[in-house]
């Protein structure tokens, strides 16, 4: 297939979507339908599209092309202009949501991270398409029994449907696309249905639309070939963990809500990367409630965009090594010992003193994780001078502005631990030897 023909092919994708859109907005005036019914058959009729790409375009970039000309579009249609007419058909429900864009960045973070394994790609994106679609609607219209979840509610009527269709989706995906054990094969099933179900319950503003199939995808990554034994202890585990930290999550001051938002998130990070390097994004949630306590910030809901800002930088980071080649878990490291930092410096405020000893025992920390890893992974190693940059920018900020760290604590803290490594990431893949290693910085 010509270069020529998959641009117009995906200049078409994209207009096919416009048109489906007019259609459900003409339909929905003629019946009057639900704002949440418009909003799920879009997200039906783009997931159902987004399922065919890998055999749709024989190359990877138009892929690429199309989601990101599909963002635009999006981003287009929420100005005041379009946002009540186009746009209704997206953004016509009453609730804050960001669904729309994280459904066609999801797609491709998992089109990128999948890579050819057809598995890893079709099934989490099924299960959003689907599962997802038929738990919004079965709540919706038969949800009776329900649970908080931020400042919305849920159902439970919703989740058991999404439980069914999710296992059903999952038998039907890995016996046509995998060859394992049919053991093994029902025990995946019924685990993707198990954890799929609690990451969507447990998320809010369209963030479902992300951290569902990224979350299956790093899960598989993860756990595809372990063995039955092994499946069913991290079953165990993760159901011990979700009953302790529903004890002790009130007592830290977390709702219910936030502290099932921090189990599946620690899970998640224990599948995505080596025991070595979960110690320093754990550390972000315990610097977090530590700054929460001592000095609450304007956030509503504080503890979910802390998981959502470690959620965006670390499928960021992934999907960023992925694309480029060059392992980025260093750079992860990095970015979450500054988000540590700036959240420390916070809760010190009024002890700065003790400033300096918390830097160095991060410093030590990421020398310890560093140490453990391959020199694939250490490419760029020894970044010395970087870590201390980062250090100081973060505990330095929330003194020399105080105003900073108490409004959009987390997305500032966020951005500002984010922006040396990944600048100098940046740097050192373009630069003139492209190979990341920079004598006066990572000396």
């Amino acid at each position: 297939m010509s270069i020529l023909f998959q641009i117009v092919l995906a200049i078409a994708s994209v207009l096919t979507l416009l048109g489906l859109m007019m259609i459900v907005r003409r339909v929905a005036k003629r019946v009057d339908l639900n704002p949440e019914v418009q909003r799920k058959l879009m997200h039906v009729g783009t997931g159902l599209f987004a399922l065919v790409l890998p055999w749709l375009f024989p190359d990877r970039w138009p892929v690429y092309l199309l989601i990101g000309a599909t963002m635009i579009v999006m981003l287009v249609l929420r100005l005041p202009r379009f946002s009540n007419g186009l746009g209704a058909a997206l953004h016509s429900v009453e609730r804050t949501s960001y669904g729309d864009f994280l459904l066609a960045l999801s797609v491709g973070f998992c089109f990128l991270l999948a890579r050819e394994n057809t598995l890893f790609y079709v099934l989490p994106i099924a299960v959003l398409t689907l599962a997802d679609a038929a738990a919004a609607l079965a709540g919706t219209t038969y949800g009776t029994k329900r649970y908080v979840v931020e400042d919305g509610e849920k159902s439970i009527e919703g989740s058991v449907v999404f439980f069914v269709v999710t296992l059903l989706v999952a038998i039907i995906c890995f016996l046509f696309l995998s060859k394992l054990p049919p053991s093994n094969i029902l025990m995946l099933c019924v685990m993707v249905a198990a954890f799929g179900t609690l990451v969507e319950a447990q998320s809010w503003r369209g963030f479902d639309n992300l951290f569902l199939p990224l979350g299956l995808l790093v899960f598989l990554n993860g756990h595809y070939h372990s063995s039955l034994a092994e499946l069913a202890l991290l079953a165990a585990m993760f159901f011990a963990a979700l009953v302790s930290f529903g004890m002790v999550g009130a007592k830290l001051g977390l709702t219910k809500h936030a502290t099932r938002v921090y189990v599946v998130a620690v899970f998640l990070i224990l599948a995505a990367a080596e025991l070595q390097n979960t110690v320093l994004p754990i550390l972000v949630l315990v610097a977090h409630g530590w700054a929460r306590t001592v000095s609450p910030c304007d956030s509503k809901y504080p503890d979910l965009d802390i998981v959502a800002a470690l959620g965006l930088v670390g499928f960021g980071w992934l999907a960023l090594g992925t694309a480029t080649g060059w392992d980025a878990i260093s750079f992860f490291g990095l970015t979450a010992m500054g988000l540590v930092m700036g959240l420390s410096a916070v809760a010190l405020r009024t002890i700065p003193i003790a400033i300096p000893f918390v830097a160095a025992f991060l410093f030590l920390t990421r020398i310890w994780s560093v140490s453990q890893n391959s020199d694939q992974s250490n490419w760029a190693e020894p970044l010395t001078w970087l870590s201390l940059l980062s250090l100081t920018v973060t505990a330095v900020m929330p003194f020399v502005l105080p105003l900073f760290p108490q409004k959009n604590r987390v997305s500032r803290l966020a951005v500002l631990a984010l922006l040396p490594p990944l600048l100098y990431f940046i740097w050192s893949i373009v630069g003139p030897l492209g190979e990341g290693i920079s004598v006066g910085v990572s000396s």
